[in-house]
């Protein structure tokens, strides 16, 4: 069974896109998968309520949730038969609660967007992962990726430059589709719609998958981010010399 963490404490990172689309891949593949939904919005609970009987079945263990029939251990306990366990976690995680966290993570997957303060956010992220919850680079255990990347923008340009310096694997850029809403809103993965829909969108969560089956400690090849087109510099107008009063 491998436990597969999605973390950023920046909200609004894609998170919970990436945790259904990775439950509905493994429930296509006859896995058996575990969805564990620690954020207290529910959206990942939520999505699962929109399937339908006839779609692959996707466990859900709402973690967020304290019930005070049930202990705790039984309340997030994982069926012996799971494949593969996805954990949706919420925003603002601190610091101290990210070696508990990752203790029994397989792989952690950073999700972030190309803005200043998703970059800024990111980096505070690994830099806890590695100095707080220990996690070795050498374990093959972590990954970056670049979610709804708009190519030829200047942030676009400044995401790959801060990616470039983290010395952690890019497992995936991919760009910003409406794919990912529409399936959503009606209880899918990607892979669950039409193939010519969203073929584009599927090749970009191939390295991603590949990286997810390398046993840990595996040499794990950095994915760049496709590079971006060179956007000219806007030249300021010239200014007038202004008249000099006697």
């Amino acid at each position: 069974m491998q436990r597969i963490l999605v973390l950023n404490p920046k909200g609004g990172s894609g998170k919970t896109t990436v945790a259904i689309n990775l439950a509905s891949h493994f429930a296509l593949r006859g896995e058996r998968p575990v969805l564990m939904d620690y954020d207290k919005q529910g959206s990942a609970g939520h999505w699962i309520k929109k399937r339908r009987p006839t779609q692959p079945h996707i466990n859900l263990i709402s973690a967020f949730e304290n019930s005070l029939r049930v202990t705790r251990s039984f309340q997030v306990r994982i069926p012996q038969d799971t494949g593969r366990v996805v954990i949706d976690t919420p925003a603002a995680v601190s610091a101290q609660d990210m070696p508990e966290l990752t203790r029994t993570a397989d792989k952690i997957l950073v999700p972030v967007l190309p803005s200043d303060i998703d970059i800024h956010a990111c980096s505070r992220c690994v830099q806890n992962l590695l100095l707080i919850a220990k996690v070795q680079r050498e374990d093959n255990r972590l990954g970056i990726i670049a979610n709804r990347v708009r190519r030829n923008t200047l942030i676009y340009r400044s995401l790959t430059r801060f990616l470039g310096t983290l010395g952690i694997p890019i497992v995936a850029t991919l760009r910003d589709s409406q794919n990912y809403v529409r399936a959503a809103e009606q209880g899918l993965g990607l892979e669950e719609m039409k193939a010519a829909q969203v073929s584009e969108d599927l090749a970009q969560w191939q390295p991603l998958l590949q990286w997810l089956d390398q046993p840990r400690g595996a040499v794990a090849p950095v994915v760049p981010p496709p590079p971006a087109v060179e956007v000219p510099a806007i030249a300021e107008p010239e200014r007038s010399a202004e008249p000099v009063l006697a």
